[in-house]
């Protein structure tokens, strides 16, 4: 298998990058622009990001998430109504009756459809999920622009109840390895996507392809020069279809399904990878937002360096997200789903606030297994507190 950079100082050279790429991306996602003139967007290059700095300039407001919707019933309804009419012998009908199929034909010709169909995609528009994955007929941007994916936060203080200082495999041929750790280190996390293929089914069905990295630094370790304790790595590919049901008052926006890569890039016997067929689902409604991540393990045949990850980091998880006067509240829950011993998973709770108008602080409770891929199989409760350049949404 091919690896990913191994020590942390390729770990850190990467951070300018990513992160300049991240940044570019921001007012494509309904950040607040950080030109404050008409005439400063036209310093912008990124056609998406130039756009909508112009919007906020302008204070322009589109549809909401809730007139889209009902746009998209009131279309489908006279849809099925047209379809109906089309049905009935007309020759038995009385001659205001007769009129009235004209109309129906009228709106049932290439150009009545066509305006139907996009106001039936465009269902949701403005939303949660919508906002980050392009889901509606009118929000699609085009191919390799750069998106934000994940959160991105520098958290200078995160803490350990339980530091790891001997971390071991399932594997029974990987030795334990030993090192002194402190309980305080710094963390941070960098991600993007971007969109390699837009509508593949007609005006559905794109392809993202993500990358997320998280990195723990010892950095007041000073008596063990100030190592990069883990960093992971996870490239995925994912296959986006827009939907348009209802499911006790949320809207299902999106479902999912892709390969996603974890690994952390070094040797035996500290090694840790792992490949995944993720499916994702995600609802949204008014300011929430749930994504439903259920995934089954690609077998590493006989090479398998970590057997039984899954009974540690789990079979799924579901994300729930709350916004609110520039306030994010996410929780993440975890589980192995299965029973006895073998019942294990793990809670995240963060919380992103405004500091200034482009800056956030973020606050991040951990408890349970596979903090990071190196503690897959290590309980212990993480407490981070930093700055976020960008949230869930």
């Amino acid at each position: 298998m091919t690896r990913l950079p191994r020590s942390g100082a390729d770990a850190f050279r990467l951070l300018p990058i990513a992160a300049a790429l991240v940044l570019a991306s921001v007012p494509a996602h309904g950040q607040e622009a950080a030109p404050a003139t008409v005439e400063a967007c036209t310093a912008v290059e990124v056609d998406a990001a130039r756009l909508a700095c112009y919007d906020a300039a302008m204070k322009r407001e589109g549809t909401s998430p809730q007139q889209a919707d009902a746009q998209a019933a009131d279309a489908r309804e006279f849809k099925q109504a047209v379809a109906e009419y089309r049905k009935l012998d007309r020759k038995a009908l009385p001659a205001g009756e007769r009129a009235r199929r004209v109309v129906s034909d009228l709106f049932g010709s290439e150009h009545g459809a066509a305006s139907l169909n996009a106001s039936i995609a465009n269902a949701g528009k403005g939303g949660l999920l919508d906002s980050r994955w392009e889901l509606a007929r009118d929000s699609k941007l085009g191919t390799f622009n750069f998106r934000a994916y994940k959160p991105v936060y520098l958290m200078p203080a995160f803490w350990s109840s339980d530091p790891n200082e001997q971390p071991t495999s399932s594997n029974p041929e990987m030795p334990p390895q030993s090192g002194e750790l402190s309980d305080v280190e710094a963390k941070f996390q960098l991600s993007f996507k971007t969109k390699a293929v837009e509508n593949l089914f007609g005006d559905n069905g794109d392809i993202w392809m993500g990358y997320t990295q998280t990195s723990r630094w010892q950095v007041y370790n000073s008596e063990n020069s100030r190592p990069f304790r883990e960093t992971n790595y996870e490239p995925e590919v994912m296959l986006v279809f827009r939907n348009g049901y209802s499911l006790g008052g949320w809207r299902g926006r999106m479902l999912g399904i892709g390969i996603n890569h974890q690994s952390n890039g070094r040797a035996d016997p500290l090694s840790r990878s792992w490949n995944r067929v993720v499916v994702n689902v995600g609802l949204d409604r008014d300011n929430w937002a749930l994504m439903l991540r259920p995934w089954w393990r690609l077998s590493d045949g006989d090479e398998d360096e970590n057997p039984g990850i899954e009974n540690y980091i789990g079979r799924g998880d579901a994300t729930l997200v709350y916004t609110r006067g520039g306030h994010e509240f996410s929780l993440m829950a975890r589980h192995s789903l299965r029973g006895g011993e073998d019942s294990r998973g793990a809670v995240q709770l963060d919380w992103g606030f405004p500091l200034t108008r482009t800056l956030r602080g973020h606050l991040q409770v951990f408890d349970g297994y596979g903090e990071s891929l190196i503690d897959y199989d290590h309980r212990a409760t993480y407490i981070g507190l930093g700055v976020s350049l960008l949230e869930w949404f």
